[in-house]
């Protein structure tokens, strides 16, 4: 039997070796990187797909960075293992770079941008269509060129999504509003649009408009790569949750003050002034004690039917949770130059706090939750009588009013309806707060020893 050479053996084998790694070579460029959602191949051969969207984040920072755009992490996934790792995260920044944080098992990185720094910066889209991302871009009326005297906005560009090897990257545009909030708008699809772009359901942003204070904004390293971040990431993760925005209604309520024409004169004028400034200032008392308000009774029905203030009403009313009373509530709107012009009830029970501002009343109604349904109470000072007005549950959205950013209630017209019933289009001037609303229903008397320190009046 002929004896074996060993040097054509291991000549043989490494050809093979090398042919069947160039094969391998070659599938992989012809075949798996033009698949969507590449993958690369570790060591041992196993496929990381958080890898490929660490390059697609890398390369899409780079690119805005080098467009100066100041992108900052928006992706509630990432910000929630950020709030909650801060510190490994940290010793992690500068070792080999893992995306632990920005993948965060999803197919979606969101960012968000100031639209104002977006408009210097026209050449972005090109230049990431040359490295290869496919662009998706949404646009929609810009509501604050709507008013009541023209209804037709400019359409402006609202959410970005690029693409590339089946990653998406989620950029929402952020408008200053007169309220001196930053907005975005709902992302809705034109009929010419992909609508397997992307898995539009996992989107953090644009099911629907949204509201924010504007963050201050940190600058750190994410797995590896320079991010800007909400240095207050707790507080923007809930602001995220909450930010729902209603637009007003300003189609309807140009119908209704064509019907019912705006009082113009003098002293409605002053009204509408003074409501503003007791408004910025509800606002901005409660802000500080991070207490969630919302428009209520005339001044809801005010913004939804008419996108204003109702002049002949001459108060503004809002609406507190029980849950969130502070005692300190009082002294904050003394601080702020208002005087305490009654107090009835009490925390159990029917409270109702209202302040005297230029003249003008701000009636606060603290609201308590039963079952399915929440109620306010009133109080007749001269009898002790108790009312109660009960609205089906609701959830609280985001809204602009006299240009003050504000809460009201989602589902504003059932609450409207509740308390003004099926006629709530129609003005009344004549109201009487105990038997007019549809809602009210007596509710005892508050005892007479207990009347001093359930009725206060100032």
């Amino acid at each position: 039997m002929p004896r074996v050479n060993r040097t054509f053996v291991f000549v043989l084998l490494l050809a093979s070796s090398c042919a069947f790694l160039l094969f391998q070579l070659y599938y992989y460029r012809n075949y798996v990187s033009k698949e969507p959602g590449l993958h690369l191949l570790d060591p041992a051969g196993h496929v990381m797909s958080s890898q490929v969207q660490w390059q697609n984040l890398k390369k899409f920072l780079a690119l805005a960075q080098f467009f100066r755009l100041p992108l900052f992490l928006a992706d509630s996934a990432a910000l929630a293992l950020l709030s909650q790792d801060a510190l490994r995260q940290r010793d992690r920044a500068m070792h080999e770079p893992h995306c632990s944080f920005l993948c965060a098992g999803r197919p979606i990185t969101s960012f968000a941008l100031p639209a104002s720094q977006w408009q210097l910066s026209p050449g972005f889209l090109l230049a990431a269509e040359q490295k290869g991302f496919q662009l998706l871009e949404v646009r929609g009326r810009d509501p604050r060129l709507a008013s009541l005297d023209t209804l037709s906005g400019e359409e402006i560009p609202l959410h970005f999504l690029f693409r590339l090897h089946g990653y998406i990257i989620h950029v929402v545009l952020l408008y200053e509003r007169s309220g001196g909030y930053l907005w975005h708008g709902a992302l809705r699809l034109k009929a010419t649009a992909d609508p397997t772009f992307a898995p539009f359901r996992l989107l953090d942003y644009g099911r629907h408009a949204g509201a924010y204070d504007r963050p201050e904004l940190l600058l750190t390293v994410v797995d590896g790569l320079d991010v800007r971040v909400p240095r207050n990431i707790s507080r923007f993760l809930v602001q995220r949750q909450e930010a729902r925005f209603l637009e007003c209604r300003y189609h309807d309520a140009r119908s209704f003050l064509q019907l019912y024409p705006d009082d113009s004169s003098a002293a409605a004028v002053e009204f509408r002034r003074k409501a503003k400034v007791l408004l910025r200032l509800a606002a901005q008392t409660l802000g500080r004690l991070d207490i969630p308000f919302w428009i209520s009774s005339g001044t809801c029905l005010g913004w939804y039917r008419q996108c204003g203030v109702i002049s002949y009403s001459r108060d503004v009313d809002i609406g507190i949770f029980i849950s969130d009373f502070r005692p300190q509530i009082t002294t904050a709107f003394r601080d702020a130059g208002m005087s305490l012009k009654h107090q009835f009830g009490k925390v159990e029970d029917s409270l109702e706090l209202s302040f005297l501002g230029e003249d003008v009343k701000l009636d606060i109604f603290f609201f308590y939750r039963d079952g399915d349904v929440v109620w306010n109470g009133g109080t007749q000072a001269k009898s002790g009588r108790k009312f109660k007005y009960v609205f089906p549950s609701f959830s609280l959205c985001w809204a602009e009013l006299l240009e003050v950013k504000v809460r009201v209630p989602c589902e504003t017209l059932d609450y409207v309806m509740a308390n003004y019933g099926g006629t709530w289009s129609v003005p009344v001037k004549s109201w009487d707060w105990k038997s007019s609303p549809s809602n009210v229903i007596e509710n005892g008397v508050w005892p007479v020893a207990e009347w001093a320190g359930l009725i206060q009046v100032y």
